[in-house]
């Protein structure tokens, strides 16, 4: 059935030319690097450590770097001088991942990693909603905590946390949770995690996102507009983008 998700109507609120380009004609947009090989492997570390599995972290996180940068795109060019950076940088991450955990959240028990979704979308009969949660837990209080691990250099600002797009992802995701679950969402509360190469201390960082009525009222009207211009393809270039697309000047955007 078709569907959308978080990344790709983050893709068509960056410019629906390029939503079109990447997501209908299927061209190659932006195809990964060291930033994101690292993410991938800080993010699998991440989860074994959620579940509590016994692994050598630094190995794991090693073998999962390496296995994630072999997976680019051959015509992707690979620093290896930030690589070596980067497999120092991931010891100052990698041993505070439980601590933070705790210390945030004090006692709680896991109720999934990785969660699917492919929930139906009001009012949409044709689309549903597609998405993976990185972890969900429960607290004595019986609130249900939803996180995504981020991975950064030194932080985010006070700018980049309060941002709408970026914060519309936990929204979204809260939302299709608890229609999946059945479950009030005043009982659940939604958090980033920031996983922080360059930062001199604290390296995991949680804090609370708000979610509230208003604010999923907001992005499910983002994702109704969307899904309106994408079925009657209405294609507009945000010339605001252009100076960050990876089309600009070729000959599928001139």
């Amino acid at each position: 059935m078709p569907h959308i998700s978080y990344s790709e109507l983050k893709d068509w609120v960056f410019c629906a030319f390029y939503h079109k380009l990447t997501r209908v004609e299927k061209l190659s947009g932006f195809k990964g690097n060291a930033f994101t090989a690292f993410g991938t492997a800080v993010h699998s570390v991440c989860e074994k450590k959620l579940l509590k599995e016994e692994i050598d972290d630094q190995k794991y996180f090693i073998e999962q770097f390496e296995a994630s940068l072999s997976g680019l795109d051959e015509d992707v060019e690979i620093d290896y001088d930030l690589v070596s950076q980067m497999k120092e940088q991931s010891k100052s991450i990698l041993p505070e991942i439980e601590e933070a955990l705790t210390e945030y959240f004090g006692e709680f028990q896991v109720l999934a990693s990785e969660m699917a979704l492919m929930e139906p979308i009001e009012g949409e009969e044709e689309y549903k909603f597609k998405g993976f949660i990185d972890a969900i837990v429960v607290t004595p209080d019986r609130k249900v905590h939803i996180f995504d691990w981020k991975t950064c250099g030194w932080g985010w600002d006070a700018r980049r946390r309060s941002d709408k797009m970026t914060t519309y992802q936990l929204t979204l995701y809260k939302h299709f949770f608890c229609k999946k679950m059945a479950i009030d969402p005043a009982d659940v509360e939604t958090h980033f995690a920031l996983l922080k190469r360059t930062a001199k201390y604290n390296n995991v960082e949680f804090f609370r996102v708000t979610s509230g009525p208003r604010k999923t009222e907001n992005a499910l009207k983002m994702l109704s507009k969307a899904l309106y211009n994408i079925k009657n393809k209405r294609y507009i270039k945000n010339r605001l983008s252009c100076n960050r697309c990876d089309f600009r000047h070729t000959e599928h955007c001139p």
